[in-house]
């Protein structure tokens, strides 16, 4: 007998599903049908997340079923263990809580940067923007929700996300493309020698951001 089971909180999966999606949903604001169908990907992606968090630990009991005692833990079911970077390597439980600070720390950023995107695009009313956080890249608010999911698999790393992971970016990569298109056709020179001067996801640090 284990001496917790600290799942089966099944109104905890609900509830960060519900946050999470209105988070994001505030800052993308999906009004196209592929945009609702990328959305839909990150969605999936979350509730694979906060199931395995909260309700029923898929990735423990594969574990488990591989490496048995192997990995020496006593209470496997214990909430702190889910914290898989900590324990497969065998960190004590302060290290464990350090990781999953971390994971939320880059959360937080990702969904400042998201915010920031959001504010600065929106108050524009339509018109190019090209300064400020988007003088670093092209796609702020993208950008934050992948510093979001990344800080998800460091606080909670699951089989199942680390599958998801590559889908959901090449979705949103797919996406920004596709309305990259859209802007080229309606902004012109105008955006064509931005997007070659600003990257699309990853700042350059090196060089000032562009300047209007």
């Amino acid at each position: 007998m284990h001496e917790s089971y600290d799942y089966g909180l099944w109104w905890m999966v609900v509830f960060n599903v519900i946050l999470f999606s209105i988070f994001v949903f505030g800052f993308l604001r999906p009004k196209k049908k592929y945009e609702w169908r990328t959305l839909g990907v990150f969605t999936a992606f979350i509730v694979a997340l906060f199931v395995e968090m909260y309700g029923f630990p898929l990735t423990i009991y594969i574990i488990i079923s591989i490496f048995g005692s192997k990995i020496g833990l006593v209470d496997p079911f214990q909430h702190v263990n889910g914290h898989l970077l900590g324990t497969l390597f065998g960190a004590p439980e302060w290290v464990k809580l350090i990781i999953c600070q971390i994971g939320g720390f880059v959360m937080l950023i990702g969904l400042f940067i998201m915010g920031k995107g959001w504010k600065q695009v929106h108050e524009t009313k339509g018109e190019l923007v090209t300064s400020g956080i988007y003088g670093y890249v092209r796609h702020p608010q993208y950008s934050g929700l992948f510093l979001v999911t990344i800080g998800m698999l460091i606080q909670w790393p699951t089989i199942i996300t680390l599958i998801m992971w590559p889908v959901l970016t090449y979705a949103y990569y797919r996406l920004a493309m596709r309305e990259e298109r859209e802007v080229e056709e309606k902004f012109g020179d105008e955006y064509k020698v931005y997007r070659e001067s600003v990257p699309a996801f990853i700042p350059k640090f090196k060089t000032k951001p562009r300047k209007q």
